[in-house]
């Protein structure tokens, strides 16, 4: 049984909020400090985090607005799409994950992405 990663929860809160006020970087980087510590462990929550650092950058990428931001942005989303499959029941923190995955969606329609 995968551990209880301590960090894991508040990031994904924080997370949260920074994704609905529109910081997407500093989402993804508090996601991925949380994140790194999973890298290595054989627990779908690796997984889940990094799709949802993944969706960040796609974020952030449209919001600068680049040349190829928009290709760019479909190919992270393609990382977020992989694993938001692994957000079921039963997972540790799947409430935060779940919530995470829904503003995900959300703010994804808003960008029509």
């Amino acid at each position: 049984m995968p551990k209880e990663n301590h960090d894991l929860p508040g990031a994904l809160r924080h997370y949260r909020v920074l994704m609905e006020s529109g910081d997407f970087f500093e989402a993804h980087e508090v996601l991925e400090e949380a994140w790194h510590p999973l890298r290595r462990e054989r627990d779908p929550r690796r997984n889940l985090a990094k799709g949802l650092i993944n969706a960040a950058i796609a974020f952030e990428h449209l919001r600068r607005d680049r040349p190829k931001s928009r290709r760019v942005a479909l190919r992270a989303m393609g990382a977020y799409d992989r694993y938001q499959g692994l957000c079921v029941e039963g997972i540790l923190l799947f409430d935060e994950f779940h919530a995470c995955c829904e503003t995900v969606e959300r703010i994804r329609g808003e960008w029509r992405i």
